[in-house]
Formats: structure tokens, sequence, C-alpha cells
């Protein structure tokens, strides 16, 4: 972990910090290995330029030796003044989610200025390194055996809340935790809507069923969405639509390598799709980078000009909403190599009938 924080700490001495305090749990997980859900208590890991780095933890927390200074407090301590007294004068870095409960009882009592410095640990986060995208490949693999059993089970008849229960088991079959986000099935016009949530509608035969899924393992997550159909299209425009959403996806990852902006890619999709007139109903980024949480700081938009760095991972997700008639989106999740991308999901991207 060490490498992570002297990662951080480069970033904050740019930013002229030589304090920072992180109380995001995934980030704190990213930089130490330890990890809490601290509910409504105060919980907090400081990194300091001078390497006196500092655990605030609860006695409720169930924490061994973390290896780094700790101070250990009940819930009837005077929380604030024990971390006031870790706090030197000045600038203070704290990241997104420290809340204001405790952010504005410290800055009274000591007078510090702070600085809004998620940065600073989300870009030491957004660069996977060779552990964590292999933690990732794997959490790809699961999703995809998952997703082809989905193929074989999906019916007509059958609900897109049993089809979706269905997904969230097989996950934990696999060797998952579970899934990294609510499992997404939408059937014929629910496809329409990005982010529908499963309800009772049945699969019919000649409607499309689009599947968005994701899994964790080992705290890493996946990703994926496949769109296909049971028997045949009963909309005419609906195999085309198929046809461009997937071609706008494989545009876009043939383009990727170090060095482009992530605005490029999303203009390589949204371009193409523009051209053959959907241009409006790609109504999304193109994608949004991935790792111990399905959504980290990072995507890959029309205003994002960062360029690419070799280890980022992010989605590559083009789709066409047709209100009242169908929906299709086709992604994957994509590594930056040295020289290109690695593509983390193999299911067939050509429409599929089942």
């Amino acid at each position: 972990m060490n490498h992570r924080i002297a990662c951080v700490i480069k970033n904050m001495e740019s930013m002229g910090l030589t304090q920072l305090l992180v109380s995001d749990p995934m980030s704190i997980r990213y930089l130490t290995g330890v990890y809490v859900e601290p509910f409504e208590r105060l919980y907090a890991f400081l990194i300091r330029t001078d390497g006196e780095h500092t655990f605030f933890l609860n006695h409720l927390f169930s924490v061994a030796d973390t290896g780094y200074n700790e101070v250990r407090f009940s819930d009837m301590d005077d929380q604030i003044a024990l971390l006031a007294a870790h706090i030197q004068k000045g600038k203070l870095g704290i990241d997104k989610t420290f809340t204001a409960r405790f952010l504005i009882p410290l800055m009274e009592r000591t007078g510090i200025t702070p600085i809004l410095a998620s940065q600073a640990v989300d870009d030491c986060r957004a660069i996977k390194d060779d552990e964590e995208q292999e933690l990732m490949r794997e959490a790809s693999r699961i999703n995809d055996r998952v997703i082809t059993q989905a193929f074989n089970a999906a019916k007509a008849g059958m609900t897109e809340k049993e089809l979706a229960d269905f997904i969230d088991k097989a996950f934990l079959a696999e060797g998952a935790s579970g899934p990294s986000f609510p499992t997404i099935v939408s059937v014929g016009a629910n496809a329409a809507d990005p982010h529908h949530e499963p309800d009772d509608t049945t699969i019919k035969d000649g409607e499309c069923v689009l599947i968005d899924m994701g899994c964790v393992y080992k705290g890493y997550c996946s990703d994926m969405t496949r769109t296909f159909v049971i028997g045949q299209p009963a909309d005419p425009e609906f195999t085309k639509v198929h046809d461009l959403v997937r071609q706008a996806n494989e545009k876009a990852e043939a383009i990727i390598r170090p060095g482009i902006p992530l605005s490029t890619i999303d203009a390589a999709a949204r371009d193409f799709l523009a051209e053959n007139g959907y241009e409006k109903e790609f109504n999304h980024r193109l994608g949004h980078f991935i790792g111990q949480t399905d959504h980290e700081q990072g995507d890959v938009s029309a205003t994002n000009e960062a360029l690419t760095v070799p280890g980022m991972v992010f989605s590559i997700e083009p789709g066409v909403y047709l209100p009242g008639r169908f929906g299709v989106r086709i992604e994957d999740l994509v590594i930056v190599t040295e020289d290109g991308c690695e593509i983390l999901n193999h299911v067939e991207k050509k429409l599929q009938t089942i």
C-alpha cells in the first residue's frame, strides 16, 4: 500500500498541502487495506507529508492493529477535540465525503482552512495497478459467465424481476460477493429508460431484453450491458439500431490508447450515431470509471478533456433509446494499456435471438 500513499502525497504536494483527511471508506481501504462501514460515526485517516499518518477509529469498529498511529474513542468522547489535536494550523485537505457536522465544528475549534482535495486520492485510484487489474478481469469473467447463463434462462413469460433475481443468485454461485449495483433488466419499451428498475413486466416474443449487470469480486467491480431479443424482433427498426449501437461501441474502443482525450473517445461513438440519425436518442455520456465502486471519479464524456493513461479502467456504453418502443445499450469495460486497450468482456455483441 505504501506506493499508493506515496502517490497521494505527491498529489498533495502539487496542491500545496501538507495534510489530508480522508473519510471515504473505499479510499481508506485502497490506501491501507482497512475497511470499515462507519454509518453515522466519525471515521478518518489523516495523511501527512512528513509521514505521520493517523487513523481515527471508534471502539465499536472491529479493527486490529492498522500499522499506523491510532486514535481510538467512544461515542461519549469529545471526538472533534481528539481530531483537532492532530490537525496542524493552516490548510487542511478534505475529501468529498467528509460531512459538515464534523467539518464545521473542526473549523470552529482549529481555524483551519479546508481545501477540497478528493482529487489527490481519486487520481491515484483511477490508475489501477497489476493486482487491481487482475481482480477486475476476474470480476468481468464472472460477469461473462453469468450473463451467458441469463441468456439461457430467459424465456417468454418470465418477469424482469425473476430474471434479475436469477442473475444475482448466479453471481454468488460463481464466487462473487454480490452485484456491484442493482441489476437492470428492461423488457420492450422499458429498455428506453436507461436506468429502469426491474418490475413485473413479462418478457414477450419479439421484444428486446436489455440486461445491465455487474458483480463485486474481492472488492472490485464489473459492469456490462447486452441487449438481445426473444424470437424475431417485432419492431422493424430494432435490428438496424442494434447494429449501429454495436458499431458505435466498437469504433470507440478501436481508438483507445494512452494520451488520447476522453472526450475524443466519446465523440467517436456519439458522432457515428448522430451521422446515422440518432443524435438526441443517445442521451448520456459514453462511459464512467470503475474500480472499488461501480462509478468512480472520472468519465468518458464530451466535456472531459483529460488524457488517457495506462491502467485506467472505464466503460464504453453507447445507447439509443426510443420512448414507447425499445432501447439498445451495449457496454464493455476496458483497461488502457501501453499501446491500446484490453477489452474485459468477451460475450458476443452482435444481435442474439433467444
